[in-house]
C-alpha cells in the first residue's frame, strides 16, 4: 500500500471510532446495549491483563491452523492432480462441485454427528473452507504455467512427478498463496463460527457467551480483538508471501497489503 493510502484508511477508522464513543457519550445512540468505546477497551484490556481471553484466542488460531493447513495442502495436492492428471478430475470434480456451494452452517451439523464437537470437527470445518480458493487457484496457476517449460523438461526426460515438482509447482506457488491469502481470513471466520454454533471453548464459545449474559462491553471487546487478529494475520502472511516468492514480485507484481 501506498503512504497516503495508508494514513487516509487510518483517519477513517479513526473517525469512526470516534463517532462511536461521541453516539454513546451524547445518547444519540439511547442503549444499555451500545456501550461507550473507552468502556469497550477498558473491558477488553481486563480479559486480556487477567488472563481470560489469551487461552481463549490461542485455541481458536491453533483449529484455524490447523485446518487452514490441512486444507491448503490438499488444495494443492488436489489441483495439481486435477490438471495433470485428467482421469482424477473426471472422478473427483463432479463430487468437488456439489460440495462447493454447500454453505459452512449446512455442514456443521452432520459434521457433529460423526466428529463431536471437539477440535476435529472444528478442524475440519476450517480445512473444508481453505480447500475449494486454493484448489481454484492452483488449478488457475497450472493453466498459466509455460508449454515450452513443460516441454523442455519432456526433452530433457524429466519425469511426469519430476515435471510437477520442480517445473510446474514453483511456477504454480504465487497463485497457490494467493488461494492461501483469501482462505486465511475465510479460516478464522468459519472457526469462530463453529465455536459459536457448536463449542464449548475458544473466542466463538465467549462471544456467545457474552452475548447470553447481556455483557455488552465484552462482547463488542470480543468483536475488535476478532478484527484487529484478522487484520494482523493478513499482514503477517503478506510479509510471508513476499519472503517466500520475492522472485515474482521482483518481476513486477502486486500484492496489496
Amino acid at each position: 500500500m501506498k503512504a497516503g493510502r495508508i494514513t487516509s484508511g487510518f483517519w477513517l477508522v479513526a473517525a469512526l471510532l470516534a463517532l462511536w464513543e461521541l453516539s454513546a457519550r451524547l445518547h444519540w445512540v439511547d442503549s444499555p446495549n451500545w456501550p461507550a468505546l473507552s468502556q469497550v477497551l477498558a473491558a477488553l484490556f481486563h480479559d486480556i491483563a487477567s488472563g481470560e481471553l489469551p487461552p481463549l484466542i490461542g485455541g481458536t488460531l491453533w483449529r484455524m491452523g490447523a485446518g487452514l493447513a490441512a486444507g491448503s495442502v490438499a488444495g494443492v495436492v488436489v489441483g495439481l492432480a486435477f490438471c495433470l492428471a485428467p482421469v482424477t478430475r473426471m472422478l473427483l470434480a463432479p463430487a468437488v462441485e456439489l460440495l462447493r456451494p454447500i454453505p459452512v452452517p449446512a455442514v456443521i451439523p452432520p459434521l457433529v454427528l460423526f466428529l463431536g464437537l471437539d477440535d476435529p470437527m472444528k478442524i475440519t470445518v476450517v480445512a473444508l473452507t481453505a480447500f475449494f480458493p486454493v484448489l481454484t487457484n492452483t488449478m488457475q496457476g497450472v493453466a498459466a504455467v509455460e508449454a515450452e517449460a513443460i516441454q523442455m523438461g519432456r526433452t530433457f526426460g524429466v519425469g511426469p512427478l519430476r515435471r510437477a515438482a520442480f517445473i510446474v509447482l514453483p511456477a504454480t506457488l504465487p497463485y497457490a498463496l494467493a488461494g492461501v491469502r483469501v482462505a486465511l481470513g475465510l479460516s478464522l471466520v468459519v472457526a469462530v463460527v463453529a465455536e459459536m454454533i457448536a463449542g464449548e471453548a475458544g473466542i466463538g464459545h465467549y462471544l456467545v457467551m457474552m452475548q447470553f449474559a447481556g455483557r455488552a462491553p465484552e462482547m463488542y471487546a470480543t468483536i475488535i480483538l476478532l478484527s484487529v487478529l484478522g487484520y494482523a494475520l493478513n499482514r503477517g502472511f503478506v510479509a510471508v508471501e513476499r519472503r517466500a516468492i520475492h522472485w515474482w514480485f521482483a518481476l513486477g507484481r502486486q500484492a496489496d497489503g
